[in-house]
Formats: C-alpha cells, structure tokens, sequence
C-alpha cells in the first residue's frame, strides 16, 4: 500500500489552468472520495495521479517515490472506470486474467489470484460467463476484480456506478465499502453524487472549479461547512438559504433580519460582525419544525405551505417565507398530521442549528446553544 501526496498540482490545457495549485495528502490505506459538480477537475486530478494526463507543475508522490514522470504501467496503481471496458470474446476468468498472463506470470498464480480475487467479490460460479451474460452490476465487480489481481498500492475509480440503475448503485457502494475494509488498500474515488461521497468516503475533497473548497470527514462537511458551495453541494435536499441583515451581534450570537422582517438568532460568532452587514442564513431540512399558527417563541417565521412531498418514512415539506426568493425544504415524520397547500404555520429555526455566511460566502464560526 502506499500514501499519495500532491504538492501544488497545477494542469494547463493550451495555457488554460484547469486546476489550481492542489496540495493534498492521502493516507496509507485511506479510503477519500473527490466530489464536485461535472467539470471541476476531480477527473483531470485523478487522471494525473493514474498517469494519464501530465502535470504541468508541481509535484506527484506515490509512497515515497516522486511519480511526475513514472510511466502508468509503473506507478502500482490500478484503475476501475465508469465503463466497464471488458474484452466481449473473452470469459470472467479469462478478462480477470489478462493482465497477469500479459506480464509473464506462471499459470498457477495467475489462477490463484483470479479465484482469490473472484471469491472476495462473489464472482466465483460466474467464471465461465462472458460479459453480455451478465448485469451491469455483476460487470462491474468483473471491472473491479481485474484491478484486484494486480495487487495494486493504490485503487482509482472513476465514477465507476454513473451506469447503473439506483438499487445496483446502492449494492455496489455496500461492496465497494466491505472491499476496502478487506484489502486495507489506499482507495480514491471520483464522483459527482453527494450521497456516494457520504456513504464511501472516510475523508471527503470538494472540488470547484479546479480548487479545493475543503476537506474532512463526511460529518465535519456536513455539520460546518466551510462556505457556501460545500453547504449547498452536500445534503438532499440541499440546505436552505435566505438572505438576512445583521441587526445585533455579540461574542456568542447574530441576531438577524429576514426579509419579511422576522427576527432571527443565530449561535455564531459575532465579534466581526457589523449592524447591516448583508448575510446568508443557512439551515437543513431536519433542523427545522413546522408549529401551529398560533405559537409563540422566539426565532419563529410565519410560513405558508407550498406543497408536500410523501416519501414513505417522512414527508418534505416546502414552505414560503416572505421575502424569501425560494421555498424553504422541512423534513418531518410522514405519519403527523397532513398538510394541505396554503395553510399557515410557523416555522422554528433553532439557533444552534442555523449558520451563517458573510458576503464572500465563508462560513461564520458557530458558538454554544444560546437560551431564547
């Protein structure tokens, strides 16, 4: 296994920077997702670690060898793509196989490995198919199975589940998880689907525009969010946002204006912060809660239910605020009272559960739980 370091990683195509100044180091036996909307880079980054996009600056580290200019084939990496890329002619055994013949080795470790590797991924009394016999999922593992026998120091996937349908997405992520937790091997994956960078990674890169927004562990980007692009990208449905204006702020809270002139507290730190300061109040649908019209308390917003989506276990509600540009996402227990469209309610924002983004977007520091 071996750790991957990138030291101000830059690519130019034609004079045109496609990624910026990227530093990150990935652990030894590390599982870390690259996630971003379509044409941030996270691609062009894994290419140039796989070797098959050159670096026009900076420096590459596999283990403890500067990887610039090593050839792919030397690298001790191994690559699993979006298409499956299988030989049609040949069987699973024989497409697992190929790569190790291709490089002299003897017929009996060939054979070990391919039924190792087969056994790891359930594959093993699919050996004789060939591919058009079987699912797109079961291609897949092939695909990944192929990797497997190289023993490779590094895995790179390359949205490797865009092609299957949503219940294979989900097996797969299951095996993908269970198959790092056996080989123990330095794994990095690509995607553009927030709920596999969750679910897989154990340290999340956000890309944006061939930058990194930021990186942590799926729980610190979802609780504190550097800024506003990782707060929107991550979570289903996305955090809602309303503009807001400071009107108080202290050591441990911002009191800010809605534009429907509700007040609302936030537990952020407001020692820089200025009376009139413009602000983005953002919160999760599972922060909020919905309470009769005629509650009282504070941080409470009169709204008005747009309409109601039923998913089983629960019910996303999408309410309007006044003022507010777009309707504001609730999640609530799908079993409570139904809600018609255009009924009034209150909406709680609890202020330990608010955040806040100054003009540039960066996230303002949270403080405790403040009493209301």
């Amino acid at each position: 296994m071996s750790s991957v370091s990138l030291k101000n990683v830059v690519k130019h195509y034609d004079k045109h920077p496609v990624i910026h100044g990227v530093d990150l180091d990935i652990r030894d036996g590390e599982f870390v997702v690259f996630v971003g909307p379509s044409g941030c880079g996270k691609s062009t980054l894994l290419r140039m670690i796989a070797g098959l996009e050159g670096i026009t600056g900076g420096e590459l580290h596999i283990g403890e060898r500067l990887a610039n200019d090593v050839a792919p084939a030397q690298r001790r990496i191994a690559m699993v793509f979006q298409s499956y890329a299988l030989y049609p002619h040949m069987t699973v055994y024989e497409n697992m196989a190929f790569a190790l013949k291709l490089a002299g080795h003897k017929p009996a470790e060939v054979r070990e490995a391919v039924e190792r590797a087969a056994a790891t991924l359930q594959l093993t009394p699919l050996l004789k198919r060939r591919p058009k016999e079987l699912s797109g999922g079961q291609r897949q593992r092939v695909a990944i199975g192929r990797a497997i026998v190289r023993k490779p120091e590094v895995f790179l996937f390359d949205e490797p589940l865009s092609n299957l349908d949503a219940s294979l997405r989900v097996q797969m992520r299951v095996e993908i998880s269970r198959l790092h937790q056996e080989l123990k091997t330095t794994m990095i994956y690509v995607t553009h689907d927030q709920v596999e960078a969750m679910t897989l990674g154990e340290r999340i890169v956000v890309f944006n525009a061939g930058r990194i927004e930021q990186i942590g562990t799926p729980h610190e980007l979802y609780i504190n969010p550097a800024n506003l692009f990782v707060a929107g990208f991550l979570g289903s449905p996305k955090m809602n946002f309303m503009p807001a204006v400071v009107m108080a702020a202290a050591p441990d809270f911002i009191a800010v204006a809605l534009p429907g002139g509700a007040l609302v507290e936030v537990a952020a730190d407001g020692s820089n912060a200025q009376r009139g300061d413009r602000v983005t109040l953002g919160v999760r649908a599972e922060h909020l809660a919905l309470r009769a019209d005629d509650d009282e308390g504070g941080n409470l917003v009169q709204a008005a239910i747009g309409h109601v989506e039923y998913l089983g276990d629960l019910s996303i509600v999408y309410a309007r605020l006044p003022g507010v540009p777009e309707m504001v996402a609730v999640k609530r227990p799908a079993e409570g009272e139904p809600l018609a469209p255009g009924a009034e309610a209150r909406l709680h924002l609890p202020p330990e559960r608010c955040l806040l983004f100054d003009a540039e977007g960066k996230s303002l520091p949270r403080t405790g739980p403040r009493a209301m």
